[in-house]
């Protein structure tokens, strides 16, 4: 069952300049490998050798180099004005239209760079020095970094920034004006809880980290960014508390990271499949998440979340099986209510696994474990239907599957409607045209209900796999298969590991600390400690609660 697959060493931090340098251009194109011989008016017309590759101090060669570079798109904005130190001297500002602050761009660069007069200055500014003047007097800006080549330029432009260029100088400057439209912050859709917080993560990376920021007000919080794709450059962020999470799991996390290579990167779960442990599986190996409160949960217990840029899940490693099972509201309630609907959902799970298998292997070897009531009553029911029960399992699985496909690709506005009423409309008219029995509506249904009662989409979506499989299994063997594929399925899980770390733990193997916080949750006073594979540096999380005690005392004086 485990396939562990190896990993190629590639390392994808490749720069846009070696990216540039080798594509194939025979003409001026080429960054690196050529020179060229201009003319500059501002250098007394001296003829001067100048690699490709560095800027062009004549701004409409510059701008013509790179719309040339870029492709000419029509969102390049190039806004050309002039500003006075010594004498007039002529600037240019290139961005990418729905990128940048437009607001920002008005307010705290052109608005000061074109007042600028020689009559606020202290000595007349001369041109090659015109850059370290504006950065230093007159830009409002917190981000303004230098850019001293065209590769460099190119991917400011391509990463949000905007660029000014000044006549006369061979640098420009990287200012920090990235806005456009954006999702705002809104309720999770997929993690919807009655008592927490309601916002979620978002497309962008920077508002992403900023919702944790605001909550882990820690030195010991570590960021750590990466690009991946070829192409995309999608921007991939790696945080962990530095005095928690294990070293060797960060580093683990970091070169898997590292090794992947690929044009593109559009969503956390193409990272996922990249980088988990086991290639052949149905359960998923990270815990993926819209929900801050839930990543902060994650990393006080040692472990590490991975955050790309352009999607709301974050994923979070290393996962074990028990956590699909838990929601971030058990930790907001008192602990017998969140014991109680923990093993509610475990429940559901079972149901959802094994209920038609165990319906079908009743009906069709055991029919002796059913009350005889309740047997006369099924045999009563299929009397006039002409299939046997796995015909019958699969294809109100197999209808049910469509319809739920449908509702969710459907407008939002009918797509609930169709499905239930669907649901409701076939199921009966199967039932009126002898098709199904009335008995195995209710075990489907059930069996549907109770996969949406699973906190996580992808534990549900690895029971519906399974489901058809052990149905199977179970109109062939009866309870003999039904009990062995149960065990290959557990042993399955015994062997799974998630970036070295047991996917049943605490359970397989036994952690007894551990299991204060899996199935059930002791009271939140009794968790002093944290997971013990996890945290090898600092496992202390809470001091033993005695303000109770102190209280009884005063009141007893």
């Amino acid at each position: 069952m485990r396939n562990r697959r190896k990993r190629p060493i590639i390392r994808t931090h490749k720069k846009l300049t070696d990216m540039l340098a080798d594509k194939k251009h025979v003409d001026h194109s080429s960054l690196r490998s050529k020179t060229i011989s201009m003319e500059s008016p501002l250098q007394n017309q001296e003829t001067t050798e100048k690699v490709v590759g560095e800027l062009i101090p004549v701004l409409h060669v510059m701008v013509d180099r790179v719309k040339s570079l870029l492709g000419d798109p029509m969102d390049l904005i190039v806004r050309e004005f002039e500003f006075e130190l010594e004498h007039k001297v002529t600037a240019t500002l290139l961005f990418l239209e729905e990128m940048n602050d437009s607001q920002v761009l008005n307010e705290f660069i052109l608005s000061p760079l074109m007042s600028l007069s020689s009559d606020k200055q202290s000595s007349p500014v001369p041109v090659n020095h015109a850059l370290h003047y504006i950065k230093q007097n007159a830009l409002a800006l917190g981000r303004v970094l230098d850019v001293e080549t065209e590769d460099e330029l190119v991917e400011a432009l391509l990463a949000g920034f905007s660029v000014l260029l000044v006549e006369g100088n061979m640098k420009g400057l990287k200012l920090g004006t990235t806005g456009g439209k954006v999702r705002g912050i809104e309720e999770p859709s997929s993690e919807v809880v009655i008592r927490g917080p309601k916002d979620s993560f978002t497309e962008s990376i920077k508002t992403n980290i900023s919702l944790i920021r605001r909550r882990v007000r820690s030195k010991d919080f570590r960021i750590e960014k990466y690009k991946i794709g070829e192409i995309t450059h999608t921007d991939v962020a790696v945080v962990y508390l530095e005095n928690i999470a294990n070293p060797l799991l960060v580093k683990e996390i970091k070169e898997r990271i590292e090794e992947v290579k690929t044009d593109g990167l559009l969503e956390s779960g193409q990272l996922e499949e990249f980088i988990q442990d086991e290639t052949v599986t149905v359960f998923p190996q990270f815990l993926n998440t819209e929900r801050p409160d839930v990543v902060i949960g994650n990393l006080l217990e040692g472990r590490v979340g991975i955050i790309i840029n352009g999607t709301p899940f974050v994923l979070i490693a290393p996962a074990q099986f028990i956590q699909f099972f838990q929601s971030s509201e058990d930790y907001y309630m008192r602990y017998d209510i969140s014991t109680f609907l923990r093993l509610l959902r475990f429940s559901v799970f079972i149901i959802s696994l094994i209920a038609p298998s165990i319906y079908i292997a009743l009906t069709t070897f055991h029919q002796a474990m059913i009350p005889t009531t309740l047997l006369f009553g099924i045999a009563a029911q299929r009397e006039g239907v002409p299939f046997p029960a796995i015909a019958e399992a699969l294809v109100m699985e197999i209808t049910f599957e469509i319809l739920r496909e449908a509702g969710i690709r459907m407008p939002r506005a009918v797509g609930v409607a169709v499905s239930i009423v669907g649901a409701l409309v076939l199921g009966q008219a199967a039932v009126q045209a002898g098709l199904v029995s009335p008995a195995m509506v209710i075990v489907v249904g059930i069996t549907a209900v109770a996969s949406f009662a699973i906190p996580s989409f992808a534990v549900a979506t690895s029971a519906r796999l399974l489901r058809f499989p052990l149905m199977l299994i179970s109109s062939i063997f009866g309870f003999y298969g039904l009990t062995l594929a149960l065990i290959v399925i557990i042993a399955h899980l015994s062997s799974l590991r998630s970036f070295g770390y047991p996917y049943l733990s605490p359970f397989a193997p036994i952690q007894t600390q551990d299991l204060k916080d899996s199935l059930f949750r002791f009271p939140i006073t009794k968790l002093f400690k944290r997971p013990k594979k996890l945290s090898k540096q600092n496992q202390t999380r809470t001091q033993p609660y005695t303000v109770k005690k102190k209280r009884e005392e005063e009141t007893t004086r």
